[in-house]
């Protein structure tokens, strides 16, 4: 726990700014709110588009029932909607709501949160995370030389966090000039570890382990804590979170608690005894008897539906309870999770399906594998690009070799380059090499695959 400072917290009316990013007035719709919008940007996007052929839990499965980062970013964000409402409603019966703010746009800029929040992870999931990392730290670590610290520390501790809040803000849509201009109190929302990979309070942080701004992005993040009004801690080396992400974390928590059980059911991994013995005790008597016939007839891959929806509706009510109880304690930065706060059931579900996934899923043998193999593709992608990358760098683009110049034409010649006219050295080399993690981290599963055969000259 964050230790308590004597203040008042930030106010719900500046948490709640509907302007865009670039400080650019919303239009006024009939019908639409700015966040309204905000969602509507998202869904529009290729980044969000291409979640659909991006690792959840298991790469490449053949399984068309398990899920992929689109479905389980469209369900977290039906979660969090829900959640989002129902804390809005609370706050309202309480006076804290600002005049013009309704219960529905409390959701609304959850669900937009929610929908964004795996935005900008690499193909391959988490393993594709620590492919990208190793490299940097390995074999990459020579195109880092003349690049600051904190430079350096973003890629060799390469973040989706951070990634998703540069393709929000830089990378799609409008590169550079705000991205997706989305509303402040959405991008506020959005992200979860409000601080860098390099902080002279680093180990002050909630999380270690953890962080949500590039260096690229570090303006455009001042300027959105500035505008929701996030509170500094440390001399600003961080920041109190906005008070919404805990309810689009907790969201994310409640949904691949169960999605991850349910892929592993149909992956054969787990059965049905293992997942109903963790989400039977949040069922009340009444509603365990009233569904035990339909459980009883259902083959083992649909049990979980059946019984989904009252463990979300167990699992929302709790939070919203939650977020309720500890309002003031959490505008003030006292907690770093909503899950903690929660009934002790809902708590130990999470805990225990979590546990359950880590010991017999994320370990199973045909996932080790095929992790085993995402390092590979990753690395040759980024051998390729990298050097060539460097090498146009570095010659200023003059007398090049020709690979270069196709691999230049490959990411998009203009985009390696910084507009900045001052731009010392190292920050154009920094500037490309985000230019390529772009590139990288945007891939799906499947065109990584293939593109790391082509560049090899391995493909058939």
């Amino acid at each position: 726990m964050v230790p308590a400072q004597t203040r008042s917290g930030p106010s719900w009316e500046k948490l709640l700014n509907p302007n865009r990013l670039g400080r650019r007035s919303p239009k006024s719709e009939l019908g639409r709110s700015p966040f309204n919008s905000d969602h509507d940007k998202i869904i529009f996007s290729g980044a969000f588009r291409r979640l659909a052929q991006k690792t959840q839990v298991h790469p490449h499965a053949k399984n068309d029932h398990i899920h992929n980062r689109l479905t389980h970013s469209l369900e977290v964000a039906c979660v969090g909607r829900s959640l989002g409402v129902n804390v809005g409603y609370l706050l309202m019966e309480q006076g804290s709501l600002p005049d013009g703010v309704s219960p529905t746009d409390i959701g609304d800029i959850v669900q937009a949160a929610c929908l964004a929040h795996d935005i900008g992870n690499p193909p391959f999931g988490h393993t594709g995370e620590e492919a990208i990392r190793y490299w940097f730290q390995n074999d990459g670590a020579k195109y880092l030389e003349g690049l600051d610290p904190a430079q350096r520390a973003d890629l060799m501790q390469f973040e989706g966090n951070a990634q998703g809040l540069r393709v929000l803000t830089t990378a799609e849509y409008y590169p550079h000039e705000g991205g997706m201009r989305l509303t402040y109190a959405t991008l506020a929302s959005f992200i979860k570890y409000p601080w860098t990979s390099v902080s002279p309070a680093e180990n002050q942080r909630p999380k270690k382990n953890k962080y949500g701004v590039f260096q690229s992005e570090l303006s455009l993040f001042n300027e959105i804590a500035e505008e929701v009004g996030l509170t500094k801690r440390a001399e600003g080396a961080w920041y109190d979170r906005h008070p919404l992400v805990y309810l689009m974390e907790a969201a994310d928590d409640f949904c691949y608690g169960l999605i991850d059980l349910e892929d592993g059911l149909q992956m054969g991994i787990l059965n049905w005894e293992q997942i109903y013995s963790i989400l039977e005790p949040i069922l009340e008597l009444k509603d365990r008897t009233g569904f035990e016939k339909y459980l009883g007839d259902a083959p083992d891959g649909r049990r979980p539906s059946i019984i989904r929806g009252k463990i979300i509706e167990k699992c929302v009510e709790s939070a919203a309870s939650a977020f309720r109880k500890y309002e003031k304690e959490i505008l003030n930065g006292e907690h770093v999770d909503l899950i903690s706060l929660c009934d002790p059931e809902i708590k130990t579900y999470v805990a225990q399906a979590k546990e359950l996934a880590r010991r017999e899923i994320f370990n199973h043998r045909r996932k080790i594998e095929l992790e085993l193999g995402a390092y590979n593709c990753i690395a040759s992608l980024l051998n390729s690009l990298c050097d060539s990358v460097y090498e146009i760098v570095n010659k200023n683009n003059q007398s090049i070799s020709f690979r270069a110049q196709r691999v230049a034409a490959l990411l998009g010649e203009k985009n390696l380059y910084s507009n900045n006219p001052s731009a010392s050295e190292a920050d154009k080399k920094y500037f490309a090499l985000m230019k390529v993690i772009d590139f990288v981290s945007g891939m799906t599963d499947r065109y990584a695959s293939y593109l790391a055969k082509q560049l090899s000259g391995t493909a058939t």
